[in-house]
């Protein structure tokens, strides 16, 4: 593959056709020398005036060919920095956009990986004993076509007012059982004050026994009258 294959750009192109040009421009005149020395012998003033106008035409003509070439060639030089100048600030833009592309992936991997962490967390809404879905959907036909992530959500919402109903069904319960013990209490303590006044009671229906045992003791003990 010669180098007229490699190069495809035309500036390029239009240096190496004009530089072609010159260089046959150049061969022309050396071959125009080389007959001039070759019948040097034979030449005469008419001939070698005629001869050295020939030689400033050919000359004159490869000075054109010549400026061509530099003219050609500074404005290729000049492209060739301008493409240097453009090719330089394309890599810098794709060494951005590769530095972007590469943070993206990282953060795409830490995400995917904050997901995998999430999708896989046990979550202490997986332990509420919550009712199944197929029993919440027959209380909620409503919710049938919601999504799986709305069905937690209302599934959860419903445990919670669930559990609030029961608390307060607690608290209730509770202040009647503290209402009992207080309505107990005060039995037991009034029982209590009737066993200690019956217990007075029955003292002092013993004293008044023990009285009427004395005094029929005593009565027994007297001699009756006889008759006569």
């Amino acid at each position: 593959m010669t180098s007229d294959n490699l190069i495809t750009e035309p500036a390029l192109l239009s240096v190496l056709q004009a530089a072609a040009q010159a260089r046959q421009q150049s061969l022309a005149i050396l071959d125009l020398l080389e007959q001039y020395h070759a019948r040097d012998t034979e030449t005469t003033p008419e001939s070698l005036l005629d001869d050295q106008l020939a030689l400033s035409k050919q000359q004159k003509t490869l000075n054109t060919h010549l400026a061509k070439v530099r003219g050609l060639n500074r404005k290729a030089v000049l492209s060739v920095r301008a493409t240097k100048q453009e090719t330089a600030e394309a890599r810098q833009e794709i060494d951005s956009l590769h530095l972007s592309l590469q943070n993206l992936y990282y953060e795409q991997r830490h995400l995917r990986g904050e997901i995998g962490g999430c999708d896989g967390y046990d979550h202490r809404y997986r332990q509420l004993p919550m009712v199944s879905e197929e029993e919440y959907l027959s209380r909620h036909p409503d919710q049938v076509d919601a999504t799986e992530h709305d069905l937690t959500i209302a599934r959860i919402e419903d445990e919670r007012l669930a559990r609030q109903e029961l608390e307060v069904q607690r608290l209730e319960l509770v202040k009647r059982k503290e209402a009992l013990a207080k309505e107990t209490l005060a039995k037991k303590e009034e029982l209590g004050r009737l066993d200690t006044a019956m217990e007075k009671w029955l003292g002092g229906q013993d004293a008044v026994r023990k009285l009427f045992e004395a005094r029929e003791e005593s009565v027994a003990g007297i001699p009756q009258p006889q008759t006569v």
